[in-house]
């Protein structure tokens, strides 16, 4: 096989949840492709990569020139509640879904032993500043229902835990234990959203 096709292969292969055989089928694809979709696919990424940053304040994907992310511009969502995820596709869950209308964070990892994972990795010292700056009344937390995510809400509010006025709530029911977000559907999610429980 062409070994620039080899290579494309293989980084196609990296991305999660996509392995060797579906990363060539995507690349053949592209390439014997007539519309020119390889070339403005490389072009759009090329555009993102030089101009998507991370929000300075909560993580979230956003456009460099505009500074902070759509959910921290917009007042309506200054309501006094930041939800604590994991990565941006959380967000996007839960913005599907429409149960959450505050602000979020995005930690970008969970603590982990076994991946290395420490908490000077993880978007979590700016979190007390945006409780006084923002006003927050109430951090809700929607991690992965597994040890990591438990390991990692646990550190979170023994880091801001001594902030007064200020609850700490979990997803309830509907969100199985090791379950994603990602894999579950809008309503359990809603379910889970509205039964969360004060920590």
């Amino acid at each position: 096989m062409n070994s620039k096709i080899e290579k494309l292969i293989k980084q196609f292969a990296k991305l999660p949840r996509l392995g060797s055989r579906a990363a060539q089928r995507i690349v053949l694809n592209l390439l014997q492709d007539k519309t020119g979709r390889a070339l403005s696919l490389a072009n759009a990424l090329i555009d993102a990569a030089e101009t998507i940053r991370p929000c300075p304040v909560c993580g979230v994907l956003t456009d460099a020139d505009a500074g902070l992310c759509e959910f921290c511009r917009d007042d309506a969502r200054a309501n006094g509640q930041i939800c604590v995820v994991r990565d941006l596709s959380d967000v996007w869950t839960l913005e599907k879904s429409a149960v959450f209308h505050g602000r979020y964070h995005i930690l970008g990892g969970l603590l982990s032993g076994v991946a290395g994972t420490t908490p000077e990795d993880l978007n979590i010292k700016i979190l007390p500043d945006r409780i006084k700056n923002e006003k927050i009344i109430e951090i809700i937390f929607a991690l992965p229902n597994t040890v990591e995510g438990k390991t990692t809400q646990h550190y979170v509010v023994s880091v801001i835990g001594d902030i007064d006025g200020v609850n700490f709530s979990e997803l309830a029911s509907g969100v199985p234990l090791g379950g994603d977000l990602d894999y579950i559907d809008d309503g359990t999610l809603t379910l889970a959203f509205g039964g969360r429980k004060t920590l």
